[in-house]
């Protein structure tokens, strides 16, 4: 076991130890980034289920974590049991993405899927236009629907993709490819 205070430290302990999980945490003393940590982990030892510790319930951080291979993403507001059976999970090739985002804890075979796949079809295309920089007046009037089915429609994929604005919602599906090949 070991305990670290900087990212470079935390990297070579796990490299050193190999152990089969280990906690980082999000935010390190002069503001190093723990999702750096994550990656190079993953990279260097990947037989090693990363945890990303929080004490910010952040659900854009919790997905970048889990794009980057991490096995799970708590808060700090979790009890010791609750961490040392996060790490039981994980050290086991299960995931744990509690509490901030519940629903997408899976199991260890389909923790990459895409999110795309998690939203209904009419999501998929709100998300579309989104991405297409369309109003909800010119949604709602095209998709032949009443503006506040749209809202929940936004609401919904907003959710599901752990984001918190439109905005986000289509860089997200930018950067990972999420709308590659469906149709507008």
């Amino acid at each position: 076991m070991a305990i670290t205070t900087s990212v470079a430290a935390g990297i070579a302990a796990v490299t050193e130890h190999l152990p089969d999980a280990c906690l980082i945490d999000l935010k390190f003393p002069d503001d190093e980034d723990g999702l750096a940590a994550v990656h190079a982990i993953r990279l260097r030892c990947p037989g090693t289920a990363v945890v990303m510790f929080s004490g910010a319930a952040d659900p854009v951080a919790a997905w970048e974590a889990r794009r980057l291979g991490a096995a799970g993403f708590l808060s700090k507001d979790c009890n010791v049991a609750q961490i040392a059976d996060a790490l039981d999970v994980v050290a086991s090739g299960g995931a744990v993405f509690d509490p901030i985002r519940p629903d997408i804890a899976r199991p260890a075979a389909s923790r990459h899927a895409h999110p795309l796949y998690d939203l209904t079809p009419r999501e998929r295309e709100v998300l579309r236009r989104i991405v297409a920089g369309q109003s909800t007046g010119q949604m709602s009037r095209e998709m032949n629907i009443a503006t506040s089915t749209l809202r929940t429609y936004v609401k919904n994929l907003l959710t599901k993709l752990g984001t918190h604005s439109r905005l986000q919602a289509a860089a997200l599906a930018s950067r990972e490819g999420l709308l590659a090949g469906v149709s507008a």
